[in-house]
Parts: structure tokens; C-alpha cells; sequence
């Protein structure tokens, strides 16, 4: 085969430019520090790197951002809960001391004051938020859990579930003297041989007091359990008691709590008290439905400042009460339903945690509930009290004819029967309290358990997740990484072999044509 000097040179700058080519691929390797410029370099490699890339960015992700979030959240949510119980405990110790019988009306007076600002005060741990997020909520996180201030501009209409161990069985004082409406001029129409006793009643107490039964378009329903073949009972829409403004339909009569009959309900009746949220049940209304639930649906609207806001706990429905058109303000109705409202966050590839306590498992309405039975024993004690004070007062004036004299003992001594008779439904309503507190207080540490151990949970996630951080970093910087040292080493060898070619070019050309002449 001929080999022309056009040849070797074509092949003389083939093979510089190749060289030249291996070394610029090197440069751009020891530069760049990475193995591949570009995919066609290795698509094994590309498409390794992607995959490592995509997965270190989601592990970045839930490591550096989702994980911190729901730390912060856990942790505001932990401390509010804590000090909740905190204050729970302080109101069973002011239980502890009201049961004790040296306490003084001043220091019952006392117990009642503090015992409504603590209350208040759980309830205002129930508001606490996370960058601006109310934490026991739910969904709804720009609905405080709580009023903040009266309310009088929404109207609910609640449906409310009780379950049968609701039922409560206490004491009640009837027959009390009304020495209020006593006149002296007319002292024979004040009735001192009707005593005052004790009664026991059957009660449901719902979560709110001052309803807005007896107002207009008002109304109560009362969903009565039917007894099924099997001995079971189920709740029947078709077995209602309904009050409305207009008619009574069954046996179920609005009362106050005021009303002599009002916790004297006949064995077959229901008195719904407007006042304090109290249904009372006679005897055979108890022994029927003692083991059944009840739903109770009814209208509130007036509440005041820390009241617990009934959507976050209850089926209902809010209207806004601004709006004046009636068709208006139904079509503008906001329809709530009692659910489970789990935030969750993503915290690892396909994992997720729930991060919220909603409020219905640590602040709940029995609370408030317990200390407005105990408040309003201490106010029934110290009205006895008064009224006591206000007759022996009386009895010293000087121009009171024998007639009244007597007629002011009897009065008397149906007040101090009275007194021992409240007395004891004070203390009552103290040992209630000590269980109900306990109670109140287990559910703050069960959900305050709850969150701790999802925390726990947490971080075990949070330090795999360092690990495999750490982990697919080093797999990306060995799948894509160049090793300096070995280019290096290629690249001053290629050098050599590019310089040597170099050399070995200028020796080719440098024979002419002329040189054979």
C-alpha cells in the first residue's frame, strides 16, 4: 500500500487532535471535579445521578424543613398541655381544700373566685398557636379554639351526643324558703311548714348553660332510644320529645332552675333546664333509657369570653346573626360536622404523622362544667347565709310584736335547715369534683403521652433520616465525583503522550520535496 505524505499528515493531526481531546476531557474533569460533563459521557452514570439527586432532594426536604416543622408544632403543642395540667392539678387542689369543713365563707368565696379564673385559663391554653396556626383545631386553623370576647353575633343550633354513662345521679334542694319575697306587714302568707329536702335526680348535663330555649323560633329535640328484640336499644328519629314556642309534643317541659318543679319531675317526664343546660329525667325515663345513648339537638347564641366554640366539638350549624334577611342569613349558614382532623406531615418517603391533638381530647366542656356545680353550691351556701344574717338582723328590732318575733324564728329555722341541707351538696359537689378532676387531668396526660410518644417517633425518623443523608450523599459523590489523584495522574500522562506527539509531528513534516532535489 502507498503511503503519501498527505496521508501521514491527516493521520499526523488525527492523532494530536485525539490526544488533544483526551487531555481537554481531563481538564474539564480535574476543573469541574465531577466524573461526566455531560450524559452522552456515561448514561449509567446520568441517570444513576438523577436518581440519587431526586432522592437526596426529597431526604433534604423532609430532614430540613418537614421534620423542624412538625418538631415545632409538637413542642408548642407538648408545652401547652403541660401547663394544663398544670392548672388542672391547682384546681384539684382547691377541691381538696374546699372540702374541708373549718373553711370560712371568705375562704369559700375565695375558692369560687379562683377556681373561675383557673378555669379560664385552661381554656386559654386551648388558643395556643404556631406561627399563627391555632394548634387544637383541627383543619380549622384560623378558628381560635375558644371566644376570646363575648359573642352575640352567631347562632348555633347544636346536636350534641350523650352517651349512658353520662347519666348522673346527685342531690338536689327543693322546697327552699324564699325569704326574699317575705313581708313583715303580711307574715302569714309566708309558708314555713313546707320543708326543705333532699331530693336525688337523674341528669344529662349538655356542654352549655343559658340556651335559648323559650325564645322565639326556638327549639329543643330529644332523641329518644327504641328498644329493639334483642334487648338493645337505637337511636329513632321517628321518637323525638320536641319543644318548640309553639307546642309541646311528649312529655318534656322548659324549665329554669329556679322553678319549684324543676328538679321535680314526674316519674314519666323530662324537664329541659334553659338555664344550666340540665335535662332532668324522672324515675321511669332513667330506668329506660339508663343504658341507651341520647341525642340532644338545641339553640345557643349568647356566649361568653372562653367559651369552648361549639364547632370544634359538635355537628352544627352557625348563622351569622348581622345578617338581618332571615332567607339570607340561612342560605349564609355554615354547616359544621364532628370529625377527626388529623394534620399530617410527610415525614419520610411514604410516611406520615399526624401532628395535631385536637382540643375535644384535652379541653373539655365537663371542666367547666364541674367547677360551675361547685360555684354555684358555694353561691347557694352563701345566699343561705345571707338570708340567715338578714333575719337575725330582723329579729332585733325592737318593735316587732310577738306574732312576728315567731313567725321570724320559724323562718329561721327553715334557713338553717336550708343551710345544712346546701352545706351538704356543697360538699358534694366538692368530692364530684375531686373525680372529675382526676379525670379532666388524665385526659391532658393521655394526650399530652400521646404527643410525647409521637415525638419519640419523631426523632428516631429524623436521625435515620441523618444517616441516609449522609449515606446518599457519599453514593452521589461516587457516582459522580471525579478522583483528583487519578486525574491528575492521566492528565500529566496525556500530557506527555500530546507533547510526544507533538514532537514526533514536527519530525514528520519537516522533510520536503525540496529536500530531494
Amino acid at each position: 500500500m502507498r503511503i503519501t505524505n498527505r496521508m501521514m499528515t491527516n493521520n499526523m493531526l488525527y492523532n494530536i487532535n485525539g490526544n488533544k481531546n483526551k487531555m481537554n476531557k481531563l481538564e474539564e474533569k480535574y476543573a469541574t471535579g465531577l466524573a461526566i460533563q455531560r450524559p452522552s459521557d456515561d448514561p449509567i452514570v446520568a441517570v444513576r445521578a438523577l436518581k440519587l439527586r431526586t432522592n437526596l432532594s426529597e431526604l433534604n426536604q423532609y430532614f430540613e424543613k418537614n421534620i423542624p416543622d412538625a418538631k415545632s408544632w409538637m413542642q408548642t403543642t407538648e408545652s401547652a398541655l403541660k401547663v394544663t395540667s398544670e392548672i388542672i392539678t391547682k384546681i384539684h387542689t382547691y377541691c381538696v381544700q374546699g372540702a374541708n369543713d373549718t373553711l370560712t365563707e371568705e375562704d369559700r368565696r375565695s375558692i369560687a373566685i379562683n377556681l373561675k379564673e383557673l378555669r379560664s385559663q385552661v381554656y386559654q391554653e386551648g388558643n395556643a398557636n404556631y406561627a399563627g396556626r391555632y394548634l387544637f383545631t383541627g383543619y380549622k386553623t384560623n378558628t381560635p379554639l375558644v371566644f376570646g370576647n363575648e359573642c352575640h353575633t352567631e347562632h348555633y343550633t347544636i346536636t350534641e351526643t350523650l352517651t349512658s354513662d353520662k347519666v348522673e345521679i346527685s342531690k338536689r334542694i327543693v322546697d327552699t324558703c324564699p325569704y326574699n319575697t317575705f313581708d313583715l306587714e303580711d307574715y302569714d302568707s309566708f309558708d314555713t311548714e313546707t320543708r326543705p329536702n333532699e331530693v336525688t335526680v337523674y341528669r344529662l348535663r349538655l356542654s352549655y348553660n343559658n340556651l335559648n330555649a323559650v325564645e322565639e323560633g326556638a327549639s329543643i329535640a330529644l332523641r329518644i332510644p327504641s328498644k329493639l328484640e334483642d334487648g338493645s336499644y337505637e337511636l329513632d328519629d321517628e321518637k323525638k320529645r320536641v319543644y318548640t314556642d309553639e307546642f309541646t309534643e311528649g312529655d318534656m317541659d322548659v324549665l329554669q332552675s329556679t322553678d319549684p318543679e324543676a328538679y321535680k319531675p314526674e316519674p314519666d317526664e323530662i324537664h329541659f333546664l334553659e338555664d344550666t343546660g340540665e335535662i332532668i329525667m324522672g324515675s321511669e325515663v332513667y330506668d329506660r333509657f339508663r343504658t341507651s345513648d341520647f341525642e340532644v339537638t338545641y339553640e345557643k347564641q349568647d356566649f361568653e369570653k372562653n367559651e369552648l366554640r361549639p364547632e370544634h366539638y359538635f355537628d352544627c350549624v352557625r348563622r351569622d346573626l348581622d345578617i338581618v334577611d332571615e332567607v339570607e342569613r340561612e342560605e349564609k349558614a355554615i354547616y359544621f360536622k364532628a370529625e377527626d382532623q388529623k394534620i399530617a406531615f410527610e415525614i419520610n418517603f411514604n410516611q406520615q404523622m399526624a401532628i395535631n391533638i385536637q382540643g375535644r381530647e384535652a379541653f373539655r366542656h365537663s371542666l367547666g362544667r364541674i367547677v360551675d356545680d361547685i360555684v354555684q353550691a358555694i353561691s347557694d351556701v352563701d345566699r343561705v347565709k345571707d338570708e340567715i344574717a338578714e333575719v337575725q338582723l330582723a329579729m332585733k328590732d325592737d318593735t316587732l310584736t310577738d306574732e312576728q318575733k315567731a313567725k321570724l324564728t320559724e323562718i329561721l329555722d327553715v334557713l338553717n335547715t336550708e343551710l345544712d341541707l346546701k352545706d351538704g351538696v356543697m360538699r358534694q359537689a366538692y368530692a364530684k369534683a375531686l373525680t372529675g378532676m382526676s379525670e379532666e387531668e388524665d385526659a391532658v396526660n393521655v394526650a399530652t403521652a400521646d404527643i410525647g410518644t409521637r415525638y419519640n417517633r419523631l426523632e428516631l425518623t429524623e436521625s435515620r433520616l441523618s444517616t441516609q443523608q449522609t449515606e446518599f450523599t457519599d453514593l452521589l459523590s461516587q457516582n459522580e465525583d471525579a478522583d483528583i489523584v487519578d486525574t491528575v495522574v492521566n492528565y500529566n500522562a496525556m500530557q506527555t503522550v500530546y507533547n510526544a506527539s507533538l514532537s514526533s509531528a514536527a519530525k514528520v513534516v519537516k522533510n520536503t520535496l525540496l529536500d530531494f532535489l
